[in-house]
């Protein structure tokens, strides 16, 4: 199922890059972040009825960001909240990246692998630009929309092409 939604994430990502790029009105925009946040919620609800925690923990993140971007981007909400709840997620990205890149979890089944590190970390990068962007207030121009672009194709995409081809 990870690939599965990976390979949505990575859409979600390329196409909230390229919206922001193209200056596309934030209600368009907002349709597929409704789409992957709603897929991933529902995915995470199968692992989470399954009583796999930990991937639903994790996934949730997911499908809570895209809807919280989704809702925010149709009824043009405050993005202080989301800024919040992303730098929650940038702290807890930080842990999982150590875990599944680092030093793996008997107890999770999890053996480390530094392509996690990496990815978690990069997302954790990406949540965090929200603090200086909506908090800070800071113009980071077209630094997010850009990582939002490469990290759709390097951290999701690619990953879940990978997965979905049985080469990870």
């Amino acid at each position: 199922m990870l690939g599965v939604c990976l390979l949505f994430v990575g859409i979600v990502l390329i196409n909230n890059g390229v919206c922001t790029l193209m200056k596309t009105d934030g209600k368009s925009a907002a349709i597929m972040n409704f789409l992957v946040g709603s897929l991933s919620v529902f995915i995470n609800c199968i692992s989470l009825v399954k009583g796999d925690y930990y991937a639903a923990g994790t996934g949730f993140l997911f499908g809570f960001t895209y809807l919280f971007v989704a809702f925010n981007n149709v009824f043009k909400l405050d993005t202080r909240p989301f800024a919040v709840f992303s730098v929650f997620v940038a702290v807890n990205a930080v842990v999982f990246g150590v875990v599944e890149g680092i030093t793996g979890s008997t107890a999770l089944g999890i053996d480390a692998d530094w392509r996690w590190l990496c990815i978690w970390w990069l997302w954790a990068v990406l949540w965090g630009s929200a603090f200086f962007t909506d908090i800070m207030k800071k113009d980071l121009k077209k630094f997010v929309p850009c990582l939002q672009i490469f990290e759709g194709i390097a951290t999701a995409w690619i990953p879940a092409l990978m997965m979905l081809l049985k080469v990870w």
